[in-house]
């Protein structure tokens, strides 16, 4: 039977286009993450590669793995002992990177650009994260000369057999900050990450030396407790104030112990927990003052307890991290290592209890390999229930709410591949933003055209051009192509019909 086509622009609302949170079992927004770990080499590159092609190769391979589980951003490792993974820097070359620090790759490359355009490529958000505090590692085979440890030894504390840097010395402060100015400076990067090492975990019969700190820089502080969290105050508000400085679209996100404070009779701020080490006493982050102050974009605690955990049931964190993002976005970090000793069913009444929570905007996985090798069958799971269908990274209204233009120019023909769309990018809007990528849904014609349901999507990407390979005979459709900008603001819609 002949087809013909009509092609309409429709610059007023479909029902339900608002950035709506669900439109029912699957989210159409959902931050859905990876942690890309390259410390002692747990998750890219492998060890012993350090051939750049094959490193390269690889890392492809790691992406396109977690484009099919439907991931939209990765948070790469790109900063592990004051080292490096990227060229434009103060810090060598990473040992984990090339086998030895400061040896430069082979074939010479600048890895970040290189890993940020194939994550682009494939409309994944890239973060850079980044180890605060940690100096070296303790399997290190060489520290070299220029290394910060041996040009600033003052820095320095020693802990648990590693060094680590002093926060409450201003000038380790002030380096850190230039360590992320280098970056946002000559990388494209969608955000900074800091994980959950501010001071040391405690370790039983370690002391953490810097009295000498506190009675020089003590800034009255009477508390040398309270002193190290403002440290880590300070050093956060400054990082803050660098991104907004300088590329203020840029996300500031931390992922810290799962556990801010236990509720007690004294302080009734924290959650109704037991645990024996809490971000705010034991590491001195004071993570929920962040969010409040809104120094940061994004929390990812580490709840990494089961449902059943007796000191700090995953649920209940889960509940108390929504109530005190202060309109940040929280995802959830999930621990995927500690499957091995999980029931079955547990992560999916994890992801279960966070699409339940309107607050929790998405989730990320810790680490890379334990989606790639499919352990205990997570991949598969996610694949085939809970990220089976594709979603879009949350906007971040206080950052930019701005829709774009919408496409225009379109044309829709039938030909022996299927059904081919087309279009051309709209204007610049009115902030400067143009069209960064774009959605197409599909519709069968007679149903309500409703933009939240995330099983309608068949396309994210780039390309101006899609081919619909996957028309049912006798069927008529309506298809609509939306854009997003950087900030992944939607832009009103451009709506080709199709008819018998």
């Amino acid at each position: 039977m002949n087809k013909y086509f009509t092609l309409l622009l429709w610059l007023y609302a479909i029902a339900a286009h608002a950035q709506s949170k669900s439109g029912g079992l699957f989210r159409k927004q959902e931050f859905r993450a990876v942690w890309i770990a390259t410390v002692d080499n747990i998750d890219w590159p492998q060890k012993g590669q350090f051939d750049s092609e094959e490193q390269q190769k690889d890392f492809i391979r790691i992406l396109d793995e977690h484009r099919r589980s439907n991931m939209n951003a990765v948070m790469v490792q790109v900063r592990t002992a004051c080292d490096a993974y990227y060229a434009k820097g103060a810090e060598p070359w990473s040992e984990f990177l090339t086998g030895l620090q400061g040896k430069f790759p082979s074939p010479y490359y600048d890895p970040m650009p290189f890993m940020i355009k194939e994550a682009h490529d494939r409309n994944m958000e890239f973060h850079a994260w980044l180890n605060l505090n940690r100096v070296t590692f303790k399997g290190n085979r060489r520290i070299m000369s220029e290394h910060i440890s041996v040009l600033h030894p003052e820095w320095m504390l020693t802990y648990d057999g590693q060094k680590i840097m002093n926060f409450g010395i201003p000038e380790v402060r002030d380096y850190l900050v230039q360590i992320v100015e280098d970056i946002l400076t000559h990388y494209d990067i969608d955000g900074i990450h800091f994980d959950d090492y501010f001071y040391p975990y405690p370790i039983t019969g370690q002391v953490l030396a810097d009295e000498t700190t506190f009675e020089e820089y003590n800034r009255g502080f009477n508390n040398i407790e309270d002193w190290r969290r403002d440290n880590t105050d300070l050093l956060i508000e400054a990082i803050s104030q660098k991104i907004m400085s300088l590329k203020p679209r840029v996300k500031f996100g931390i992922s810290p112990f799962g556990v801010w404070q236990n509720y007690s009779n004294k302080d009734k701020t924290g959650s109704k927990t037991q645990a024996g080490i809490t971000s705010y006493y034991s590491l001195y982050a004071d993570v929920r003052k962040w969010l409040e102050n809104g120094w940061i974009d994004y929390v990812a605690p580490q709840i990494y307890f089961e449902r059943s955990h007796t000191k700090a049931p995953y649920k209940v964190l889960v509940d108390w991290w929504a109530k005190n993002t202060f309109g940040k976005h929280l995802y959830i970090g999930h621990g995927l290592y500690k499957l091995k000793s999980w029931p079955a069913d547990e992560l999916p009444y994890q992801l279960r209890i966070d699409r339940a929570n309107g607050r929790v905007q998405g989730g990320m996985f810790f680490s890379s390999k334990w989606l790639t090798e499919n352990q205990n069958g997570v991949q598969d799971s996610l694949r085939n229930h809970y990220y089976k269908y594709p979603a879009l990274v949350p906007p971040m209204p206080w950052k930019d709410q701005t829709p774009p233009m919408p496409p225009q120019n379109g044309s829709i023909s039938q030909t022996s591949e299927g059904v081919n769309l087309a279009w051309i990018a709209g204007t610049t809007a009115d902030d400067g933003d143009e069209n960064y990528y774009f959605v197409v849904y599909r519709f069968d014609a007679k149903e309500e055209i409703d933009l939240r349901k995330a099983e309608k999507i068949l396309y994210i990407g780039k390309e101006k051009t899609f081919i619909d390979t996957s028309p049912k005979q006798g069927y008529s459709y309506v298809y609509v192509v939306t854009a997003f900008d950087r900030q992944h603001n939607e832009s009103h819609p451009l709506v080709f019909e199709m008819q018998e």
